[in-house]
């Protein structure tokens, strides 16, 4: 039985990491606009992306734009790898049967 990465599986945790796989490899997205897309409260967020980041799977930074303090989240190259292979997983689950190979 194929075995679903249990950091990614959460459902806050998948939603994050989709959305942050659709950005572009280095793109970052600030955490308001991340909690807007996923509508999540901020402090349900952050606890996401905590559980992320300290399984690599995220990088969050902290700057200024302007005044104003700004943070950036990105997904790294290994959480980048770990929803492919969730995904990758998730299609072996649904449908475990071998690709037919060509002649």
């Amino acid at each position: 039985m194929t075995e679903l990465d249990p950091v990614i599986h959460a459902q806050a945790r998948l939603r994050v990491v989709a959305s942050l796989s659709a950005l572009g490899d280095g793109d970052k997205i600030a955490f308001p606009r991340l909690q807007e897309l996923l509508a999540m409260t901020a402090g349900n967020l952050s606890v996401h992306l905590r559980k992320l980041e300290d399984a690599g799977y995220v990088e969050i930074s902290k700057t200024h734009r302007g005044r104003t303090p700004a943070t950036l989240v990105r997904l790294s190259r290994r959480g980048r790898l770990a929803f492919e292979e969730y995904t990758e997983a998730i299609r072996t689950l649904l449908d475990p049967t071998p690709s037919k190979e060509q002649p």
